[in-house]
């Protein structure tokens, strides 16, 4: 299959200067003396993507997303390497990008479509489904710079999406719609994938990734990390996110144990550090107890035992940690709670409610607790807390205590309304005789 875009060894180098005015010594020294560092953007990258393909770039904050998008559609041009392109693209890079503020949205659609090479008369042609699309009524006819960030973005994808582009290259703007015209957007990038646009995508919308791209290219810090399949490249982004740069670096070497992997057993022990090390922890946590108790460690693992904070929709996931007794406790009890951003309680439970029943336990006893389930909740954000506590003498008491010790992000490609997923299983027939 002919390629749309080819990406050969690109590098993307910037000069970092201390202070302002070591850019002007460095511009008049007689001996072209260097005042700068170089900070590399980008370290020699190369991919490929097939026409028709839909291909995504994901990566952390600052791993390059966003540079080889702009070098890509000419925007910005490489230090070295090549870029080559065959078919005329439409981008939809930066909010507003292109569009004159001064200029109401009818005239920067025409002028924007004058600068990707079509007439006039083309652009009125078109001009009706892009307003359509966009829906932001009268507006149109008003200066983009009264516009809300929700307009903009309505309009420039409006613009980029409905005049039929061969390659269609889109970055993180779609996450400022509302969800309504994100899905609007979405079902009109699948159309016009069907009909043999390559698209290449930008997003830290995991579902999304997983469920529109053939291929999916992984960056990290400016440099290429691997490409492949939509779900194994999430599953290595996804040990970036945790710091298991070890675990990544065997993973590409093709060295892990895939065994372990196959039977969701967590591939970590104690010689290795600990479980939390290798996960995002909340250093603000708020905990307390009167420290009977000790909860020395904690994980969370995904359905392959990956150590992460990312879970996937759907999956079985556990929860596990680890407490450390200093005293004698009759009959301790684990607990774990999952919170939304605002801070209320939307699942948990605890040894108690599932009838594990923990025999007295004294000084130096250790315990580990797995809570495995299934991860029903939408894709978004979320907070784990967790505890040992019990009750004596008929009071609560809390021996130790995590508040909002770890972030969870659930990615998903399907979500529903609610906190959680019902999981419906859905039928519909056609009633003959109507």
């Amino acid at each position: 299959m002919e390629n749309a875009i080819t990406v050969k060894d690109v590098t993307k180098i910037y000069k970092m200067y201390d202070k302002p005015i070591d850019r002007l010594k460095e511009s008049l020294h007689p001996r072209h003396r260097e005042y700068h560092r170089k900070f590399y953007a980008l370290n020699s990258i190369s991919f490929d993507v097939k026409k028709g393909e839909t291909v995504g770039i994901i990566g952390t904050n600052g791993s390059g997303k966003s540079t080889i998008l702009k070098i890509i559609t000419g925007v910005l041009s490489p230090t070295s390497g090549t870029v080559e392109v065959e078919g005329n693209i439409s981008a939809l890079l930066e909010l507003g990008a292109g569009f004159n503020s001064e200029y109401t949205g009818i005239e920067n659609i025409y002028m924007n479509g004058t600068m990707m090479g079509f007439s006039r008369k083309e652009m009125e042609a078109r001009l009706q489904d892009i307003l359509d699309f966009a829906d932001i009524g009268d507006f149109v006819y008003q200066p983009v710079k009264t516009y809300s960030s929700g307009m903009f973005v309505r309009l420039a994808f409006a613009l980029a999406i409905n005049v039929e582009p061969e390659i269609l290259i889109v970055d993180e703007a779609l996450s400022v719609g509302d969800v309504f015209f994100q899905s609007k957007c979405y079902r009109r990038m699948e159309e016009i994938r069907k009909k043999g646009t390559t698209i290449l995508m930008v997003t830290h919308d995991m579902g999304s990734i997983i469920k529109y791209c053939d291929k999916v290219v992984l960056l990290n810090r400016g440099n290429f990390v691997a490409e492949g399949a939509p779900g194994h490249m999430v599953d290595l982004y996804k040990k970036i996110l945790a710091n298991q740069m070890d675990s990544l670096a065997e993973e590409l070497a093709g060295t892990n144990d895939r065994q372990g992997e196959r039977s969701g057993k967590p591939k970590h022990d104690n010689a290795r550090g600990l479980m939390k090390e290798k996960l995002t922890i909340n250093s603000n946590r708020t905990e307390y107890g009167d420290g009977r108790a000790e909860i020395y460690d904690l994980g969370l693992f995904d359905s392959r035992g990956n150590l992460t904070n990312l879970l996937m929709k759907g999956e079985n996931f556990t929860i596990r940690e680890k407490i450390r007794f200093h005293a004698r406790i009759q009959s301790p009890i684990f607990t774990y709670t999952i919170k939304d951003k605002k801070g209320t309680d939307l699942s948990g439970t605890n040894t108690m409610f599932e009838g594990t029943d923990i025999r007295p336990v004294g000084p130096g006893d250790e315990y580990e607790v797995s809570f495995t389930q299934k991860m029903t909740l939408q894709g978004g954000e979320y907070l784990l807390s967790m505890s040992c506590t019990g009750f004596e003498q008929g009071e609560h008491v809390v021996y130790h205590r995590l508040y909002d010790v770890a972030n969870i992000t659930v990615i998903s490609n399907k979500n529903t309304v609610g906190v959680y997923d019902m999981e419906s299983e859905v039928e519909a027939r056609k009633i003959e005789g109507n």
